[in-house]
């Protein structure tokens, strides 16, 4: 039975849990207006705005990071998923710094490089990788490589789907519910100004988990030549495909002659060795890397089978940067991937992600919460929604904001640091224990006690 939960009461707990952390974070709040001066907004980006204020950080080890105040934390937020090896490993501490020793950068290919590229075409069955900076360079490169490749400047994607900030993929990644248009025909809604009228119209919108949609607006846009993404979405909290949805939309768009790109900049080295490609064991044509593959550095990775990359060997397709394949990143990289993020390590996150997503699934049974538990491995959230979201606009219809931006209230004055934001989720690392899951699981009993005025069922 789901619990009856007074707005009023869900206000008054969040006032007061905004003004603990505030009175917590004291210095943060004042070093904020001397950031102010410099950075828009006192952040290097945007996301990292959060009420009452941003929150700086001063260091991290392992599972746990300190801010400005001295306030120590448990680390689920991990770096928006990146540090999935923790903070601080010493195998990657001792990698960058017998690399800087050396010398930080070249403009130029070394052998660390081809290590990585080896280890990642072995993870996920693509033979070809270049590297570059982020995950923005990422998605903007594969795009590119399924335009050259096709020879159509069409691109679809998933509505509510967040793949970088580049122009092509600044469209319909979080619209509102009054623009979003009929679901047979989304609207392109663009998520920032300065993104051209021209490049918002070379994008078809469909809805995640709904092959009959693709199939239908490929079918009407003959233009469209490559398809972007994120096979779990995880710019809503956390929404698997449905069973069969990824082997429908390789096999759709291959009939449609579209070059198929996974966006695994969340997903790779996360939620598998070879992340969803692993897991689902569907291959696209492209798969984007970024965040965890760099063991916590700047990186980002396209991979893609010998047709599609050979347009980079021919010149036809430019694939450039001064900082790709850095050796720091390299080194790092390859410590991460290598000597951390082994089978062991695997299966570590697995058990410690099914053990964290039941806990709570327990927690939110007994106290009649309008919310479940969902997430594979490292990756996973409690998705505070009175039904199953499959897809944005489910997300719209079900899921409660408010309740969400309170538990992330309660565990942040808790002791446990949390992304900032309302559609993201954990991400585990290696160096998490068992007592600090059960740390997280008595934060969120806490929340559940008492926005629901309840003790739970026994």
């Amino acid at each position: 039975m789901t619990a009856a939960i007074s707005p009023a009461r869900i206000e008054e707990l969040r006032d007061a849990k905004l003004a603990q952390l505030a009175a917590q974070t004291a210095k943060s709040k004042e070093f904020l207006g001397e950031a102010r001066r410099v950075l828009p907004a006192g952040v290097p980006s945007s996301f990292q705005d959060q009420p009452p204020h941003p929150i700086y950080v001063d260091r991290g080890k392992g599972s746990h990071v300190w801010d400005l105040d001295g306030n120590e934390y448990v680390d689920f937020h991990n770096g928006f998923g990146v540090m999935v090896t923790g903070h601080a490993h010493p195998a990657i501490v001792e990698a960058i710094s017998e690399a800087a020793a050396r010398g930080t950068h070249f403009a130029a290919p070394n052998e660390c490089a081809v290590r990585v590229a080896a280890e990642l075409s072995r993870r996920f069955g693509l033979p070809k990788v270049r590297f570059s900076n982020s995950g923005t360079e990422a998605t903007l490169d594969a795009i590119r490589l399924g335009r050259g490749f096709t020879g159509r400047d069409g691109i679809v994607k998933i509505e509510g789907s967040y793949h970088g900030h580049h122009d092509s993929v600044m469209v319909s990644v979080h619209p509102d519910a009054a623009e979003i248009g009929p679901r047979e025909a989304p609207n392109r809604v663009p998520q920032s100004a300065g993104v051209p009228q021209a490049v918002i119209d070379l994008v078809t919108v469909v809805p995640f988990n709904d092959p009959d949609a693709l199939d239908a607006a490929l079918t009407a846009n003959p233009g469209v030549g490559t398809m972007i993404i994120e096979p779990v979405m995880l710019n809503i909290g956390v929404v698997p495909p449905v069973p069969g949805y990824l082997e429908a939309v390789r096999e759709i768009t291959a009939k449609h002659g579209v070059v198929l790109v996974f966006d695994e900049v969340k997903t790779g080295a996360t939620i598998a060795a070879g992340g969803v490609t692993e897991r689902f064991g569907v291959t696209p044509d492209i798969v984007a890397l970024a965040k965890a593959t760099g063991g916590g550095t700047p990186i980002g990775a396209v991979l893609g089978t010998e047709e599609v990359m050979a347009q980079i060997s021919s010149g036809s397709v430019t694939q450039v940067g001064t900082f790709n394949g850095n050796p720091l990143t390299m080194a790092a990289a390859e410590a991460a991937l290598t000597k951390v993020l082994d089978g062991a390590a695997y299966e570590r996150l697995e058990d410690a992600g099914d053990t964290l997503l039941a806990a709570c699934q327990d927690v939110c049974d007994r106290y009649g919460l309008p919310a479940y538990a969902v997430g594979m491995s490292s990756k996973g959230c409690v998705m505070f929604a009175s039904d199953r979201v499959i897809d944005y606009r489910s997300y719209l219809e079900h899921f409660h904001e408010d309740l969400n931006y309170l538990a992330w209230l309660y565990h942040m004055t808790s002791g446990v640091f949390m992304t900032p934001g309302g559609d993201e989720q954990w991400t585990l690392s290696v160096a998490h224990t068992d007592e600090e899951l059960e740390l997280y699981v008595g934060v969120f009993e806490e929340f559940a006690r008492d926005v629901t005025g309840s003790r739970g069922l026994a």
